[in-house]
């Protein structure tokens, strides 16, 4: 962890300004002229810009100079991007109902442990099993007309061979052996239609099966049961929406974080970085994640872009819950056990010489020497916005770096900075 900034002032009190002492001026000529009253003006014009360009001075660079120091200091460095986002099993599996029906019983509650396969609600099968006995009539009956078919084809099959013989003989007409020919094919053609038709009523009988079937709501994996929204008696309609029953989680000690990152932060953010988070119920805990997926759907809420990282973290212990809330960040660079120093040193300025340096590279910052500030020069490396990282630097170890500087109304002079 940053350990804090220990801050400290140093008054500092130069000597006051020499006095100025106000030379006497030579008595005017008794007899004026016109160009003596201009020279007089611009006399009296210059002691005027004179008088206040004292002033200024004083009031500008007068008055004592309380400078504001740190210590430079060894630790780590972290660049990291923060958000807020909600914990969620890996997998939740929805499970709803296929038919409609009153719910007859219910096996699992909250928190219940299933198995794949497991009943965990009954609707109640009776209408259901009433259309899979009508089917399975139908499909009896439909058998049996086959049978009847198939006994009139072998009458028809007789009869025609008789009556094929007779016309040979010409014992019989013609027509007669058409006739017997005519009535053999329809018994034969009756024959497949009654095939046919015990094909359709095993189809129905089928799909009368399977709504029976589906009167059993079975888990379809195995896990925990985090939510169940149906009650004992209720009445559930599948006509038009399948009802949500239950949510089942897969598994629990492996859950992610789905975090909300604006667009700005968006693009330094890669599948890999760690993150860490902390959840309300545990605020002295730290969660450590591995960022999993960066999603690239866009969430639009009131002109604000947002982007779903999704952290993945072990919960071995269970003690992440679905739906906590998580204060997210994640890693994107850091470094450990390196010289660094407040970040708010490296943008202090002396106040005189702001102007000079407005525009330019911030190469330097400013050391606390023997009671006057030392611009140092040097090569700034990572910054987490609390510290920079000093990469090279003319620093010594007891060094103190100025963050900032007052001054007081004292009229005394500035120390002029040592660059």
């Amino acid at each position: 962890m940053n350990k804090p900034v220990e801050l400290s002032s140093v008054r500092t009190e130069p000597p006051a300004p020499t006095a100025l002492v106000a030379q006497p001026q030579p008595a005017a000529p008794t007899t004026t002229h016109p160009r003596n009253y201009w020279l007089i003006g611009s006399l009296v014009s210059l002691a005027a810009l004179a008088a206040v360009g004292i002033v200024w001075w004083l009031s500008s660079a007068g008055g004592t100079v309380q400078y504001t120091t740190a210590p430079v200091t060894k630790g780590a460095i972290i660049r990291a991007v923060t958000a807020t986002g909600t914990v969620n099993p890996v997998l939740t599996i929805i499970v709803g109902t296929y038919v409609s029906g009153v719910i007859q019983d219910l096996s699992c509650d909250y928190n219940t442990q299933v198995k794949r396969g497991q009943v965990c609600a009954k609707i109640d099968p009776r209408p259901y099993q009433t259309v899979v006995d009508q089917n399975k009539a139908n499909l009896a009956a439909a058998k049996a007309q086959v049978e009847k078919s198939k006994v009139g084809l072998v009458y028809a099959q007789l009869t025609y061979d008789r009556m094929a013989r007779l016309g040979q003989t010409n014992a019989v007409s013609k027509d007669a052996v058409d006739n017997a020919k005519n009535l053999f094919d329809q018994a034969r053609a009756q024959v497949g239609v009654d095939e046919a038709d015990i094909a359709l009523h095993e189809a129905q009988l089928a799909t009368a099966q399977v709504n029976l079937d589906y009167t059993s709501i079975a888990s379809p994996v195995d896990g925990t049961v985090v939510s169940r929204n149906v009650t004992m008696g209720q009445t559930v309609a599948a006509s038009f929406q399948t009802p949500t029953l239950f949510l089942i989680a897969t598994d629990l000690t492996k859950m992610q974080v789905d975090t909300n990152v604006s667009e700005s932060d968006i693009g330094d953010i890669k599948e890999g970085n760690k993150a860490l988070f902390t959840v309300d119920a545990y605020p002295k805990r730290s969660f450590e994640g591995t960022v999993s997926q960066v999603r690239q759907s866009p969430q639009t809420v009131q002109n604000v872009v947002t982007y779903d990282v999704v952290v993945s973290v072990d919960n071995p212990d269970l003690a992440l819950k679905p739906g906590m809330t998580a204060a997210n960040r994640v890693i994107l660079d850091q470094r450990k056990d390196v010289l660094r120093v407040p970040s708010q040193a490296l943008r202090y300025t002396p106040n005189g010489l702001r102007n000079a340096t407005a525009g330019k590279a911030e190469t330097r910052l400013w050391a606390l020497r023997d009671g006057k500030p030392v611009a140092i020069p040097i090569v700034a490396g990572l910054d987490d916005d609390s510290f920079a990282e000093i990469v090279k630097a003319d620093l010594k170890p007891d060094d103190r770096v100025i963050v900032s500087e007052q001054r007081d109304a004292a009229k005394t002079s500035v120390p002029r900075p040592r660059l």
